[in-house]
C-alpha cells in the first residue's frame, strides 16, 4: 500500500488508490502499458513479477489496487466483464453438487449462467426473497447452501436487503455470502464492512461511468479464495484488456461526485413519478413510500441512480419505453448519460417464464448527471402522451 492508498476519506481513495506517480517519469498519471510479454532478466528472473500479458499487466495491477481499497478489501481482482468475474467466482468457491441460494430479484444474466452454464455441471440453484430474513433462514433451514447470492438494491425491482443480516445467517449455514454491489457502488455502499464475504461488481457500469469500457470485479478479504480466483483469471483468461483497466480507473477517480449527481437527479425524478397520474408504481428506496427506506437509510450513504415504474400494463410501457428523447433507450445502466430499459425484453429476457421474471408494466431508468429539470420534462412529455 503506497502512502496516497492510506488516505482515509472515500473521495480521496478513488483518486489516489494504486496510482503513484511513475518513479522514472513523475507522470502523475501512470502510464498505458500496452506491451503483451516483458523482458526477463535472466531465465525466470521477472522484473516486478511481470511476464505476459494474461498473467498480468502494470495497469491491470493499478486497477485492481484501486477497486480493493474502494471496496476496503485486500484482494482486487479485475476482469474482462461482469459475468467473467461471476463466472471465475463460482468457479473457485464450488464443486459440482453444490448450491447457490440467489435473490429472486437479480440481473438475469447471473441466473443464465449459474442455471444454463453452470447447472449442467452440477451446479444446482435455488431462489428466495432475498429481502426476508425469514424466508432466506427458511431455506437454509431446508437445504444447506454452498454460496448465499445477494443483490441489494436488486435489479430491476431495488429491493433492499440486509447485508449483515444475511451474512449472520449465511456464516451460521457455512455459506460464502457474495453481495453484488454494481447498483450502489462503493461509493454508497460498502458489504465487506457489513459482513459479506466476496463482492462482485460489473464495472461496465457506475465504476466506468460512461458507457464506454466492459469490465468486471471481484474482491474479498479471503487469501485461499483470492488465489483460486486469481488462478482461475490466469487460466481461463478473460482478464482486463490494459486500455480497458485504463478507462475504468480513471472513471473510478470521479466515482464519489458523479454518485452523489445520480442520487439527487434520481430521487427528484422518483418524486415526480410518484407523484404522477399516469404512473402506477415507482420503485426507489429513496421514497419514504419504499419498503426498504430505513434499511437503505442505515445501511446506504445514498440511494443510487436506478429509478423503475410500473405503468397501466405492458403496452403503456413499450409505448413509454420507446418515446423518450433525452432518455436513450438501451441496455445497462451507470452512465453518465440517462438510459432507459424494458427488461421483460432487454435485460432480463433471459428469465421470462422464471421466479425471476419481471412484470411487463415495468420500465428500468438509469438516471444520468443531466440536469434533473430537463429529466423530468421529457418524462413528463412521454408519459402525458399515452
Amino acid at each position: 500500500m503506497t502512502d496516497h492508498d492510506a488516505a482515509r476519506g472515500f473521495a480521496s481513495l478513488v483518486v489516489h488508490a494504486g496510482q503513484s506517480p511513475d518513479p522514472a517519469t513523475g507522470d502523475v498519471i501512470p502510464a498505458l502499458h500496452m506491451s503483451t510479454t516483458f523482458v526477463q532478466d535472466g531465465i525466470g528472473n521477472l522484473r516486478q513479477g511481470y511476464e505476459y500479458g494474461r498473467s498480468g499487466n502494470p495497469t491491470r495491477t493499478a486497477l485492481e489496487a484501486q477497486l480493493a481499497a474502494i471496496e476496503g478489501g485486500a484482494h482486487g481482482i479485475s476482469f474482462s466483464s461482469g459475468l467473467a468475474a461471476e463466472d471465475a467466482l463460482l468457479r473457485a468457491a464450488l464443486q459440482p453438487g453444490d448450491e447457490v441460494l440467489l435473490g429472486n430479484d437479480v440481473y438475469g444474466g447471473t441466473y443464465r449462467l449459474i442455471a444454463r452454464v453452470l447447472g449442467p455441471w452440477g451446479i444446482r440453484l435455488r431462489v428466495v426473497d432475498m429481502s426476508d430474513l425469514e424466508a432466506v433462514a427458511a431455506a437454509l433451514a431446508e437445504r444447506l447452501a454452498k454460496i448465499l447470492w445477494v443483490e441489494t438494491p436488486s435489479n430491476p425491482m431495488l429491493k433492499i436487503s440486509d447485508i449483515a443480516g444475511l451474512a449472520a445467517l449465511g456464516h451460521d449455514a457455512g455459506a460464502l455470502v457474495v453481495v453484488d454491489n454494481t447498483f450502489a457502488s462503493p461509493a454508497l455502499q460498502q458489504p465487506l464492512a457489513l459482513g459479506a464475504d466476496v463482492v462482485v461488481h460489473s464495472t461496465t457500469k457506475y465504476l466506468g461511468g460512461h458507457s464506454d469500457v466492459v469490465g468486471g470485479a471481484v474482491v474479498t478479504n479471503h487469501d485461499a479464495l483470492a488465489e483460486q480466483v486469481r488462478f482461475l483469471q490466469f487460466a481461463a483468461g478473460a482478464v482486463s484488456g490494459p486500455h480497458d483497466a485504463w478507462l475504468t480507473t480513471r472513471g473510478i477517480k470521479t466515482l464519489a461526485i458523479r454518485m452523489q449527481r445520480h442520487s439527487e437527479n434520481a430521487d427528484a425524478v422518483a418524486r415526480f413519478l410518484a407523484g404522477h397520474d399516469r404512473v402506477a408504481r415507482v420503485h426507489y428506496p429513496g421514497l419514504e413510500s419504499h419498503p426498504g427506506h430505513d434499511l437503505a437509510s442505515r445501511q446506504m450513504r445514498g440511494f443510487g441512480g436506478i429509478v423503475s415504474l410500473e405503468l397501466a400494463d405492458g403496452p403503456a410501457a413499450r409505448r413509454f419505453a420507446e418515446s423518450t428523447r433525452l432518455f436513450t433507450l438501451a441496455e445497462s445502466l451507470g452512465g453518465v448519460e440517462s438510459l432507459l430499459n424494458y427488461p421483460d425484453e432487454m435485460t432480463h429476457a433471459s428469465v421470462r417464464g422464471t421466479e425471476l421474471a419481471v412484470p411487463v408494466e415495468l420500465v428500468r431508468l438509469s438516471v444520468g448527471i443531466e440536469d434533473a429539470d430537463d429529466l423530468i420534462a421529457d418524462l413528463d412529455r412521454a408519459l402525458s402522451a399515452l
